[in-house]
């Protein structure tokens, strides 16, 4: 098969990804999470199907996680960029409700999209209410992304993570098992010439990937991409 053959069928894959109305339908018996204290509905909704509340509590915890990071980087931050990256077209969300009260507690920001020539789930953001950390939520809902990956047929999931951020860096690293991608940006003469690096993880064509946890604890921290 050609390059541009291909490349089509990539997009194929992409563009059939997005049509799905509801991704979290191929995965229905994670639409919960019950365990360490936790009673959640976990939902999956496109950012054009939000209620602006939603949207402007989503970004505002990504304010309060994120903001101080971005200013000691070379990016800074911009409330009117950083809000449009979140209500991007094609930006859709799963978002984590408490049963009992009905309030978000976490979300996970995510598209499918192309990288160069691959077709990827990217997570833009993962980000949890400090009374749900450690606890297991973020491994899940970054494994509901991984799965999510498996059953559209993508080729891996990505994300962007800040090199400071060391219980970032801790997770995805050496509890989710992300390595760092062939397209980060480095510099082999100077360590600290990019303040950021991308990370990914292929998806198992030959293989399922590991359902959730149902025991393990562990904390997400928040994560940014480009």
């Amino acid at each position: 098969m050609g390059e541009n053959a291909k490349l089509e069928v990539s997009l194929a894959k992409v563009e059939a990804a997005n049509k799905i109305a509801d991704p979290l339908e191929l995965l229905s018996p994670f639409k919960k999470f019950e365990r360490n204290g936790l009673n959640l509905r976990i939902e999956c909704m496109k950012v054009a199907n939000m209620e602006k509340d939603l949207v402007d509590w989503a970004f505002q915890l990504t304010k309060a996680n994120m903001q101080k990071l971005y200013e000691e980087s070379d990016w800074g931050w911009k409330d009117k960029d950083k809000y449009a990256e979140m209500t991007e077209d094609r930006a859709q969300y799963l978002v984590a409700f408490d049963v009992t009260t009905g309030k978000p507690v976490a979300f996970t920001h995510f598209r499918f999209d192309m990288e160069l020539d691959d077709e990827v789930v990217y997570c833009y953001e993962i980000q949890l209410e400090t009374e749900c950390r450690r606890k297991g939520l973020g491994k899940f809902l970054m494994q509901i992304l991984e799965l999510l990956a498996f059953k559209t047929d993508m080729t891996k999931v990505m994300l962007t993570t800040f090199k400071n951020n060391k219980v970032s860096q801790d997770f995805f690293k050496k509890t989710m098992k992300y390595e760092v991608d062939e397209i980060s940006p480095d510099d082999p003469l100077f360590d600290d010439a990019y303040h950021y690096e991308i990370l990914s993880k292929p998806t198992k064509k030959s293989a399922k990937p590991t359902a959730p946890d149902t025991t393990t604890a562990t904390q997400s921290q928040p994560v940014t991409a480009s």
